[in-house]
């Protein structure tokens, strides 16, 4: 073949494959503004042509590393149900793909990035938060933040709580659907063990509540990954009672104060101490050590939060680990309200719980970010955890790293594997998040290159057979979909038992059953199997 009949077939094709992308989107349009014509749709319609786009695009993701040239042909932001029904249709009658963000904070942009054309359905207008006290309930749209959530239910009372995670700004949508594991979790269990009811709009664009979409749907869709079941429009949680005042401390380590042998020893305990105590840990790298000139420092910071009073909390540390020399002075009791803005991050010292409303609170940071996650059942040795270090001492000076250690045990692990798709339950002492991030682009591929590298590392002391990971945590070198094109049972699995264990082949039979077409898709959702 010539280099003029390469050229010609390949200017045939970007023009074949451009025009048909502008007439789907074209058609589209015109779909969704015909069935929403009764209402405003320049408020809730935005094309690269609106001024609103590049506002609404710019505020998905503070991860700079997602980035694509592929944007979305339209971003939808639904004002009700009737808006999304329309969508849906209009989606399957022309072939325009859905991606449906809440928070935007998956860690490989599925929610609103794709290499096939596409539009967004951002739920940021639907978050209302009703709460029910007497029942101890609350129906919580999908839009809305677990900082909201949170903030919406000590305003009704400082006697119940939900747990869910530590990031105020993550949406309810995702969160819940993929587990939500949070502070409160060895007491309570994760967000969607406590879910009750739910609505969604499914492949068909029918409403559904957990009675009419049936037990297996309700299942698939607490722990399996929301959308690719359906959108989810709202959740009914059930509330907690906890005590007026929890505990709380953040004691830091360095390996010079005997860090390794505290962790070793935390490894030991950690899921076996009362189910009122989570002891978390951080494993941070700072760039230089202030002792050993060229190496990094390396910290490691012990973040507990203790459903009871500071001498309950002290008796309980002295019994399981007293190692950490822990003093009546290194606790602070306060709400739990406000204990949540004390384990985030982005918010300075004093802050009001009022921020928690503030749906555009970011770190700011914009910086370059990639995550994987781990579960250990054996507790790693001495000479593992050194290993870990000397990787630490190999990072580029313009990178970091944290490794975000949560123990399981309490409810955790009193809660089948089957009861929902989140199968991660006994026999796990702790789950790692490996958190790498760096600050100029053309560090990316060695940041890249070394996160992968820890993780290879970390494969003889973690969990095998299969090597499992946290759904919330979406990490795509785990394994992709077709994205044009069937996906096959086979090539799904490869990723799917990671995340789901036994459970991804309840889901594939769920998934086939209310979505055979697959209009719910990324390259990380459950596939129908291929007829």
């Amino acid at each position: 073949m010539t280099k003029f009949t390469i050229f010609l077939f390949l200017s045939i094709w970007f023009s074949s494959s451009y025009s048909w992308s502008n007439k789907t989107h074209d058609d589209f349009l015109q779909c969704l503004s015909h069935k929403i014509m009764n209402s405003n749709s320049s408020q809730v319609i935005h094309t690269p042509k609106s001024s609103s786009y590049s506002t609404l695009l710019n505020s998905f993701s503070d991860n700079l590393r997602i980035t694509s040239d592929f944007k979305p042909s339209i971003i939808f932001t639904p004002t009700n149900e009737s808006q999304i029904q329309a969508a849906i249709h209009c989606s399957k009658t022309h072939d325009l793909q859905i991606r449906i963000r809440s928070g935007g904070h998956d860690h490989e942009g599925l929610s609103y990035i794709s290499e096939t054309p596409f539009f967004i359905i951002d739920l940021r207008n639907l978050r209302s938060i009703s709460i029910d006290t007497q029942k101890k309930t609350a129906w919580i749209q999908a839009g809305a933040t677990i900082g909201e959530l949170y903030y919406r239910i000590a305003q009704k009372s400082k006697k119940l709580a939900f747990p869910a995670g530590v990031c105020p700004t993550v949406g309810v949508g995702g969160h819940f659907s993929g587990g939500g594991y949070g502070m409160l979790s060895r007491k309570f269990g994760t967000a969607a063990d406590n879910i009750i009811d739910a609505k969604l709009i499914d492949a068909n664009g029918q409403i559904l509540d957990r009675e009419s979409m049936g037990e297996d749907h309700f299942w698939a869709i607490r722990g399996g990954g929301g959308t690719s079941f359906g959108l989810i429009i709202s959740w009914k949680v059930k509330l907690l009672d906890i005590p007026e005042k929890v505990t709380l401390f953040n004691v830091t380590r360095t390996l010079e104060q005997n860090a390794t042998q505290l962790i070793y020893k935390w490894q030991h305990i950690a899921d076996k101490v009362d189910d009122n105590l989570l002891l978390r840990l951080f494993l941070r790298s700072n760039v230089q050590s202030p002792f050993k000139s060229g190496q990094r420092s390396i910290q490691a910071i012990f973040s507990t939060m203790f459903v009871g009073g500071v001498d309950e909390l002290l008796h309980e540390m002295q019994k399981s680990f007293p190692e950490l020399g822990l003093m009546k002075e290194d606790c602070i009791e306060m709400s739990w309200i406000e204990s949540i803005i004390f384990f985030y991050g982005g918010f300075p010292n004093g802050t009001s719980p009022d921020a928690l409303l503030n749906w555009n609170t970011t770190t700011n940071l914009h910086i370059y970010f990639t995550g994987k996650s781990d579960y250990v059942q054996h507790p790693i040795s001495i000479k593992g955890l050194e290993g870990i270090w000397k990787l630490y001492n190999q990072l580029g000076e313009n990178t970091g790293v944290e490794l975000q250690v949560s123990p399981y045990g309490g409810k955790l692990s009193e809660i089948s594997e089957s009861e929902t798709p989140f199968p991660h339950r006994a026999g796990n002492i702790f789950m790692i998040e490996y958190a790498v991030y760096w600050i100029k682009m053309e560090d990316s591929k060695r940041s890249l290159d070394w996160s992968r590298k820890l993780y290879r590392y970390m494969a003889k002391y973690v969990s095998k057979s299969p090597r499992a990971a946290y759904f919330n945590y979406r990490d795509l070198d785990l394994g992709v979909n077709n994205i044009n094109g069937n996906t096959s049972y086979e090539q799904a699995r490869v990723w799917g038992v990671k995340y789901f264990k036994n459970n991804f082949d309840r889901l594939v039979k769920i998934k086939t059953k209310i979505d055979p077409t697959n209009l719910f898709r990324n390259e990380q959702s459950i596939p129908p199997l291929l007829s």
